[in-house]
């Protein structure tokens, strides 16, 4: 194979080998060498799957500078790798070859052909990823202990590596593996691996729990709002195979006049709920006294919305710097019934150890106080609050923090926010140093913790990280 064009030579051809499927590390390696060579991309052949090296004998252990590239370039990549396209790379490295050459804000003309097409092949990998997250269905595997669950999935793009760590998160307590006609994914409740291909076959037909699961979906489908286009675009038959509840679907579509007439015939009732403006003005009666004297009147009150554990109050030390205010408490919170110990509030301490700040001097609380959540099988799934469910906790909050009497409240992400302004403001556009109308400490707006860990990208997952900590650093030195 020709190594890197010469003048005397008037410009060869360089070859650039990658693996299958999406192999970002390699494109990276490769895309730094090239330009570090000043290769244009009209003079690179990219090669998926063949084993040649790029520039020849020895050169692919030469360490190449890294790329000084935009942010929304560095984000843009990792999208566009999964992508099934087999001129990816190429195109990929066309806008890489410019932004280097002095087109720093080429992404952001959306009218180039080439950044129009990039647009609709992040769009496609993102679809992608979002249906994977949506219609994979595990299934349990016979013959344990130890249990075991198994899902087959046939993804548009080499998405696999990109959307694992999606099931790492939700389905960290069990052993599972996910299986593709181009790769796998095994967990085994403490490493993510990834092998060969596997065969739909090595995948059980169905278990035990998703009869119930068809049940539930029958008691939540609404025949008045059927829409057999929407549902196609939607849900597309290709996944049907592998979801429990699609096999109901024909017989729900046959029956959903009859349905709906029946539905129109009864008599309407109203809801039942609590009055969030009544509940507030009960709690402002109680007027207590001192901290210990509110948490002791949030401990006896119901939750709002059924079934959570225990209320779970903040945690720090009164005149506090300062407090940290949440959203609400996870799975792991309601059973200790103390804030931020699940894994968001793990990664939340760490995050401020590296900021030089002590959790044990800060006060942490959360807007609401109770647990809300939806039963899937063993499995409480996190439910956001509601603003009513917000504002009916929002007197407990605003006590809370005038005893605490903090020299700066920080929001982490936007229900504390709506908690503390008493509207909705958004993050992006307002983080940082925040006035919260009136109160009586300064104001500042983060992300929550959960966002770092919902992000699917390593790269992303760590800069966003990076930002957070930096928040933090800026926060002790506000308080300070």
């Amino acid at each position: 194979m020709r190594g890197p064009p010469s003048s005397a030579e008037g410009g060869g051809v360089s070859v650039a080998s990658l693996e299958q499927g999406a192999d970002l590390a390699g494109f990276r390696r490769a895309a730094r060498r090239l330009i570090a060579a000043s290769i244009p991309p009209e003079r690179i052949v990219w090669q998926i799957g063949e084993a040649a090296s790029l520039f020849g004998d020895g050169a692919e252990t030469a360490e190449a500078p890294p790329l000084h590239l935009p942010r929304a370039v560095g984000e843009l990549i990792p999208m566009i790798v999964p992508h099934s396209d087999p001129e990816r790379y190429a195109l990929l490295y066309a806008l890489i070859w410019r932004v280097t050459r002095g087109e720093r804000a080429l992404l952001d003309v959306l009218s180039n052909p080439l950044v129009h097409r990039l647009h609709l092949m992040r769009k496609a990998v993102r679809r992608d990823l979002h249906k994977m997250h949506a219609f994979l269905r595990f299934r349990r595997v016979e013959g344990g202990p130890p249990e075991k669950f198994a899902a087959w999935f046939e993804p548009d793009h080499h998405i696999l590596e990109a959307a694992a760590p999606f099931f790492v998160e939700r389905f960290r307590s069990f052993a599972w593996s996910i299986l593709t006609p181009e790769g796998s994914a095994h967990w085994d409740t403490d490493r993510l691996s990834f092998g060969p291909p596997g065969r739909r076959e090595e995948v059980p037909e169905g278990d035990g729990f998703e009869a119930g699961w068809r049940d539930y979906y029958e008691s939540t489908f609404n025949p008045a709002r059927l829409n057999l286009d929407a549902m196609r675009a939607e849900m597309p038959k290709k996944y049907w195979r592998n979801m429990p509840e699609t096999a109901a679907i024909p017989r729900l579509v046959r029956d959903a006049a009859m349905r709906t007439s029946e539905m129109i015939e009864r008599m309407p009732q109203m809801p039942t709920k609590r009055d969030p403006a009544k509940a507030v003005a009960a709690m402002a009666d109680q007027n207590p006294a001192s901290l210990d004297a509110l948490n002791a009147i949030i401990k006896r009150s119901e939750p709002l919305v059924p079934g959570a554990t225990q209320a779970v109050l903040g945690e720090g030390p009164v005149g506090a710097a300062i407090a940290f205010v949440g959203e609400q408490p996870g799975d792991q919170e309601d059973l200790q019934g103390r804030p931020f110990v699940g894994p968001a509030g793990q990664l939340f301490s760490r995050a401020m150890e590296q900021a030089g700040l002590s959790r044990g001097d800060a006060y942490v609380t959360n807007a609401v106080k109770h647990f809300k959540f939806t039963q899937r099988g063993k499995r409480r799934i996190h439910e956001k609050p509601t603003a009513g469910e917000v504002s009916h906790y929002r007197w407990w909050l605003e006590r809370e923090l005038d005893f605490v009497h903090p020299k700066i409240v920080v929001a982490l992400g936007a229900t504390a926010v709506l908690a503390l302004a008493g509207k909705a403001v958004p993050i992006t556009r307002n983080r940082g140093p925040f006035d919260f109308g009136g109160k009586p400490f300064q104001g500042f707006i983060t992300v929550h913790p959960s966002y770092l860990l919902r992000l699917p990208d390593e790269e992303a997952k760590a800069a966003a990280y990076e930002a957070f900590v930096d928040d933090l650093r800026r926060i002790g030195e506000l308080a300070a």
